[in-house]
């Protein structure tokens, strides 16, 4: 790839039309919206967040080496003269509007993923394949609302192949907006699961909601859904309707065009069996459970239709591993042995909850040890979330997990639905489960920790690791 700048400084400032103060470097090399990860030569744009103004910060942006800051012009005065500052009306508008001029100077073949569960592990996947076949581009952690999508667009190299976009949303007319900035050549839609159920009426809705993702599609682009969901038909007929002729499907069932053949599940990675758009190919996924070798026909397939070499990008498929929260392993050193933490601390739904819990019934344990669950509340799901916590019990009961430890005043319907012999504990919150969770852990267990972010799960993880220090797992398995 190019050295050449990500952006210049007189670009930007078309791009957003913006007024110039200062002196500004010719070269930008990245783009920040947090002071405290400024890197030389970033331009840091001082937006407003919930809690924070971005441009309180400026000046501690400048201080650590920031090119240049974007800030408003109803602000400007706070600033000195000579401060290099480019000037707009409102930040996060001259952000989408520099992530739009990105997207128009790009010659990449551009992908966009939605769906209800598996986005970024999708999309970490499609980078790595991807990324292993020519300069690649992808959104940096789950950045993928009406900030996110802009800044990862703004920060897309003009030079690059290959570009992955994750767009997430909670409530209609989010993802329409910015798939739009994206114009992606291949839409990808994981699944439709009952999420975020306290703003949408039912899946029907949040199929909806989802196929918005198609409205962006460019002109001869295609669309990959998953067949095996219950809205893939309300999927096509949506995409068909917007002109999109081109409809990949990937699942088990016979008419999938990227189809599982034969899935061997091991407790830190997967052998597949699939054939991808009429090419037979096996190969090994380096991360447990049925659900990601589903969504790893659709990375293959994606790779295929943006021209990939499908041999190349199913070998790539062994080295991906979760990411920290998203299943990551740990070996926790504790007394006469060790345990494995398997972290899926970021977030929460019923249909992540269950696949986690379907990992956690096959992962390993030694000989005296115990499949540990450490659940915390699934926020958003509106006033069914009673008795789609009560029904975590039959994933629980399925995959013989031995002991659970929940926390929050929503997981207390789980607990209640426990037999007495899988109760471990509860606590109110996460803060208040920690010791007990800590203390439960020995030789040979498997211990899973997961919920909603707002539950603060991470907590236990991070007792734990402090508590038992260890390694990452994945020296001894493909993980």
């Amino acid at each position: 790839m190019s050295t050449a700048p990500l952006w210049t400084s007189q670009a930007m400032a078309r791009a957003m039309r913006a007024q110039i103060q200062g002196v500004l470097p010719e070269a930008i090399a990245g783009l920040s919206i947090d002071s405290r990860t400024i890197t030389p030569g970033d331009a840091y744009f001082s937006i407003k967040g919930d809690v924070h103004d971005g441009h309180d910060f400026v000046a501690a942006a400048l201080k650590a080496g920031a090119a240049l800051a974007v800030v408003e012009k109803a602000q400007r005065e706070k600033f000195a003269p000579d401060a290099p500052l480019l000037v707009v009306d409102d930040v996060l508008a001259g952000l989408v509007e520099l992530g739009i001029a990105s997207r128009a100077r790009l010659n990449a073949q551009v992908i966009a993923i939605t769906g209800s569960v598996g986005k970024t592990s999708t999309k970490e996947a499609l980078r790595r394949v991807l990324g292993a076949q020519g300069p690649t581009h992808a959104s940096a952690a789950s950045f993928n609302n009406h900030w996110g999508v802009p800044l990862s667009l703004a920060r897309c190299p003009a030079t690059v192949k290959f570009a992955i976009f994750e767009i997430g949303m909670n409530h209609s007319g989010e993802i329409d907006t910015l798939v739009r900035m994206v114009r992606p050549q291949v839409a990808i839609i994981t699944t439709v699961e009952p999420v975020h159920l306290e703003f949408f009426a039912g899946i029907e809705a949040i199929a909806a909601a989802k196929a918005e993702i198609f409205a962006g599609v460019e002109p001869g682009g295609a669309v990959v859904l998953n067949r095996d969901n219950s809205q893939f038909a309300r999927l096509q007929k949506q995409a068909r309707q917007l002109g999109i002729s081109r409809i990949v499907s990937f699942g088990a069932g016979k008419q999938a065009e990227a189809r599982l053949i034969d899935v061997a599940l091991h407790p830190d990675c997967s052998a597949v069996h699939a054939d991808i758009l009429g090419h037979d190919v096996t190969y090994k996924l380096g991360m447990p459970g049925r659900h990601m070798a589903m969504n790893s026909l659709a990375v293959l397939a994606t790779a295929s239709l943006v021209g990939a070499d499908l041999a190349l990008a199913a070998l790539s498929l062994s080295q991906i591993e979760p990411a920290a929260g998203r299943g990551a392993r740990r070996v926790l050193e504790v007394a006469h042995g060790e345990a494995t933490l398997i972290d899926e601390s970021y977030n929460a739904n019923p249909a992540s909850m269950a696949a986690a819990l379907n990992v956690l019934g096959s992962a390993a344990v030694g000989p005296h040890g115990r499949r540990i669950a450490v659940l915390g509340d699934m926020l958003e799901l509106g006033p069914s979330s009673p008795a789609l916590h009560r029904g975590l019990n039959e994933a629980i009961k399925a995959n013989h997990i031995d002991l659970v430890y929940c926390c929050g005043p929503l997981m207390r319907n789980l607990w209640d639905a426990l037999s007495t012999g899988k109760r471990g504990g509860y606590a109110d919150s996460s803060a208040d489960l920690e010791a007990q969770a800590v203390a439960a852990i020995r030789a040979g267990d498997a211990i899973m920790i997961k919920g909603s972010l707002g539950s603060k799960m991470k907590t236990i993880v991070s007792a734990l690791e402090k508590r038992f220090p260890g390694k990452a797992a994945h020296d001894e398995a493909a993980v």
